[in-house]
């Protein structure tokens, strides 16, 4: 038997590779989705890289034309004060002050504490302060209305204070002792 033509041959191949390709294209199309999403991430990437090494590059070139300091203006450093010698001659040795533990640690404390022992009172909000409000005397009252105008001053924390405090003298009421 005589071979069929070679371009005959090759149209019955390209048909059965075309049938061939048909059958498989389902199971191909659910995989598509992912397979463009990561191609896509792929290429991303691939150009974050190029685009990094091209600024290193960059930085590269640009740094020989523009030298680094040796000591920014900014930093200094022990060895670069200057020495002062003491009576003796010899350099001399900073001293910390002689201060009382105990003193330092009330005024801490002291400091934490706020006005009328309102611990933070500086962070308080608004509705912090009201919440607590009827736990004060009037002394109290008047002490956080002192701190209040002499430091910040916010309209509304000196507003309720003045009338808490209008409140508590008109009526003479007592704080909760919650």
């Amino acid at each position: 038997m005589k071979p069929l033509p070679l371009p005959l041959r090759v149209a019955a191949g390209l048909a059965v590779t075309t049938v061939e390709r048909a059958r498989e294209l389902p199971r191909q199309l659910t995989g598509l989705p992912v397979t463009v999403a990561s191609q896509v991430l792929q290429f991303s990437m691939r150009v974050q890289q190029h685009v990094t090494e091209l600024a290193i590059k960059g930085d590269d070139v640009l740094s020989t034309l523009r030298p680094v300091e040796e000591s920014p203006s900014w930093a200094t450093f022990d060895e670069d004060l200057p020495e002062e010698p003491s009576r003796n001659g010899h350099r001399a040795e900073p001293v910390a002050e002689a201060e009382d533990p105990w003193a330092a640690e009330e005024q801490a404390i002291a400091e934490e504490a706020g006005p009328a022992g309102v611990t933070g009172y500086d962070e308080l909000t608004l509705p912090q302060l009201r919440a607590r409000l009827r736990k004060f005397s009037a002394e109290e009252v008047e002490e956080l209305l002192a701190y209040e105008r002499d430091h910040q001053n916010r309209p509304s924390f000196t507003g309720m204070l003045a009338r808490r405090l209008g409140n508590l003298q008109k009526t003479g009421e007592e704080p909760d002792d919650q």
